[in-house]
């Protein structure tokens, strides 16, 4: 085999190089001994080394950290030295900048001034410049950029806009600083207003040079808008995505919103989305009355999303304008409005149609009522376990409005009236209580007629004719107003009267009849509608007693034995029942009637607290022949009895309450039958069936 040797140069230069650092060039053990025993000396070494340096490291440290000891000893020193300034006592600012954040997004507050704060780019070199516009990357693939808002500073051009921009809500164009943000509603709306001015003929040039610059800005970020939307007018229709372009603030807005067609006053407009999808809110005000004051409450109607283009006036809310008979649409909600206006305060009304009710969260059922009615929201607001529509007050400019409609009708500075507009702009809906149904309800203001009073009703009373001059001489002197008073002022103003006697003997007829005569309202209670404990009962009692006397009313407790009946020592929750009645009687002031066929049973303090107490025989024939004669008379059905059945028929001993329930069944029966005429053969059908009800009277077994 061939072997290679390395040159001699090469060679030395090695023997050279291990010489040099202490190794033996030549091979065999004694040059492996010593070259380990080279290599432990210099691991001793460096370790040696190393232990230096540490030492030396940590003396460094000790001494830096002695040193910083020793500096915050004399700053504390030196802080101890000077005086102690209280706090807050300096008259200076102290500025303190925002740190870096670390990975957590945790930072915290530094001395330090940032080094990376540029500077502001609205200084005093743009101040000179008649508009600033604030730009940013467009999402238009047509545009760079587009304006993020516009900065007008140019006097002339805000002098201009206070003009063009009159009365559209949120634009203050007295400020030194007018901003617009994009997309520029204000001017979308105003486009033909801004147009106009910019055209004036007696413009200054230095006016008209400075609007040249907003124009030409305009043109660029929403004359396509602009467009869009006179397109949009033009045709009568819109899409969605540009539905904010019809409604301009300050415009007069109609919706079938909670009842029929309605004006409203335009404020706002907002895209949102919820579970169902996307909307558009417009926010509008209505005038409303809170009880005490007329004033705004804002409504919230949304226009769900659509595809494509839709009818302006296929909306659910649009600017009355678009309507085809718009004038004859105001006029009609201008004459509600007046109703709406002159129902403020309380009143006693007929009602007949739907009325909302709510259910326990809130929403709104519908339901039909007839009957009267107490229109009173104020008592509403404060009685009624529903929610309350707190309004707002009217601004500076609609005061501005009323003052000058006043003084065109030249009124009284006091006296509230409201012009067309804001009648026109009134809720359809107003606030009461349902006297039949004993309900708080809203009712609509189409609806609510005057009361058509029964002037025959007392005449028609049977009853001995010194109790009903008795009964109608207290009940009108009291409604007139008594000034008989007691020891104690206050106290015993009241009249307390109480109807005795067996059922359907006129009881009920009587406090009904009264009402009907002196023309005010009839409350009616029975023990259900009060409760059974004791702090129920007080607290609903005191509450009817205020409403009662709030709207004039007679009142009247219909079967007032549970409350009236003797105390006993074992009956403790009802004898709570029977004080509180004690006590309410005695401070009552109106006319209070009560009903009982139990007169025995009632305690004796109560004698002395009732002002009259009639007693109600049984029905003599007499007075049962008066009865059917006058049931017969109000039939709507022409009766072919003679005398001589009606004197029959009164034989019977039926209470006033069963004669007009045979006669009302009678009807019915005669009507189904297509009969003209009410025969007597359709009242003895009703008795065959009224004979074979349990405790038929046993004259009518006898008589059929």
């Amino acid at each position: 085999m061939v072997r290679c040797w390395p040159s001699l140069s090469s060679r030395s230069k090695k023997d050279a190089g291990a010489a040099k650092s202490g190794k033996l060039v030549d091979g065999g053990s004694s040059a492996s001994t010593l070259s380990t025993d080279a290599k432990k000396e210099e691991e001793k070494k460096d370790t040696e080394k190393k232990d230096d340096e540490k030492k030396d490291s940590e003396k460094k440290d000790d001494d830096d950290k002695k040193d910083a000891t020793e500096k915050k000893d004399d700053e504390k020193k030196d802080d101890a030295d000077k005086p102690k300034v209280p706090v807050g006592s300096l008259s200076e600012a102290k500025n303190i900048y925002k740190g870096a954040s670390d990975d957590d997004g945790n930072w915290t507050w530094v001395d330090k001034y940032p080094d990376d704060v540029e500077e502001a780019a609205e200084n005093e070199e743009t101040a000179k410049f008649a508009v600033v516009v604030r730009n940013q990357k467009s999402n238009d693939s047509r545009k760079k950029l587009e304006a993020h808002s516009i900065i007008v500073q140019s006097p002339l051009i805000r002098a201009a806009l206070a003009e063009i921009m009159a009365d559209y809500p949120g634009v203050a164009c007295e400020l030194t600083r007018l901003e617009f943000e994009a997309p520029f509603k204000p001017f979308v709306h105003r486009w033909n207003e801004f147009q106009k001015y910019y055209a004036k003929p007696d413009l200054d040039e230095k006016t008209k040079e400075h609007m040249k610059v907003l124009v030409d800005i305009l043109e660029y970020e929403i004359g396509k808008d602009v467009k869009t939307f006179q397109d949009y007018v033009k045709n009568g229709v819109v899409c969605f995505k540009d539905l904010w372009m019809i409604f301009q603030p300050g415009n007069v807005v109609i919706a079938q919103h909670q009842g029929p067609l309605s004006a409203f006053e335009m404020v706002e407009t907002e895209y949102m989305q919820n579970n169902c999808g996307k909307f558009l809110q417009v926010r509008c005000d209505c005038v409303d009355y809170g009880g005490k004051d007329f004033g705004r409450y804002q409504e919230g109607i949304n226009i769900p999303e659509f595809i494509g283009t839709k009818k302006i006036t296929g909306l659910k809310i649009y600017p009355m304008h678009f309507h085809e008979e718009r004038d004859a649409v105001a006029a009609r909600l201008i004459k509600r409005g007046a109703t709406f206006e002159g129902l403020a305060g309380h009143h006693y009304k007929e009602y007949k149609g739907k009325a909302i009710t709510w259910d326990r969260e809130g929403n709104e059922v519908e339901c039909q009522i007839t009957g009267r009615i107490i229109v009173d929201i104020d008592s509403f607001n404060r009685f009624s376990p529903w929610r309350v529509r707190y309004l707002q007050d009217f601004n500076a400019t609609d005061l501005d409005k009323f003052s000058k409609h006043k003084e065109e009708l030249k009124l009284a500075e006091e006296k509230f009236v409201l012009p067309p507009y804001y009648q026109m702009l009134c809720r359809c809906r107003t606030r009461g209580y349902s006297l039949k149904f004993k309900k708080w309800l809203d009712f609509f203001v189409e609806q609510v007629s005057e009361v058509v009073w029964n002037s025959t009703a007392f005449d028609r009373l049977v009853l001995p004719p010194d109790q009903k001059e008795l009964i109608m001489s207290f009940s009108e002197s009291q409604i007139a107003g008594s000034t008989f008073d007691d020891v104690i002022q206050g106290k015993g103003k009241g009249i307390i009267c109480l109807l005795s006697g067996p059922p359907g003997v006129g009881k009920t007829l009587t406090a009904e009849a009264v009402a009907e005569n002196l023309k005010v309202p009839l409350h009616m209670l029975s023990s259900g509608d009060l409760g059974s404990d004791p702090w129920e009962v007080e607290r609903e009692l005191k509450s009817i007693l205020e409403l009662v006397a709030r709207w004039n009313a007679i009142l009247l407790l219909d079967e007032c034995d549970v409350f009236l009946e003797a105390r006993s020592t074992h009956e403790l929750e009802r004898n709570k029942i029977v004080s509180i009645f004690l006590r309410t009687l005695e401070y009552y002031e109106g006319i209070m009637f009560m009903t009982t066929n139990r007169v025995e049973d009632i305690d004796a303090a109560f004698q002395s607290r009732i002002h009259v107490s009639i007693e109600y025989p049984d029905l003599t024939s007499a007075s049962r022949r008066t009865i059917w004669a006058n049931f017969l008379r109000g039939s709507t059905i022409k009766s072919s009895l003679t005398d001589k059945d009606i004197h029959e028929l009164a034989e019977l001993k039926l209470n006033g309450r069963q004669i007009k329930n045979v006669l009302k069944t009678a009807q019915l029966l005669a009507a189904r039958k297509k009969s003209e005429t009410l025969d007597r053969k359709y009242i003895e059908t009703i008795l065959v069936i009224e004979k074979k009800r349990p405790g038929a009277p046993q004259q009518m077994m006898h008589y059929l």
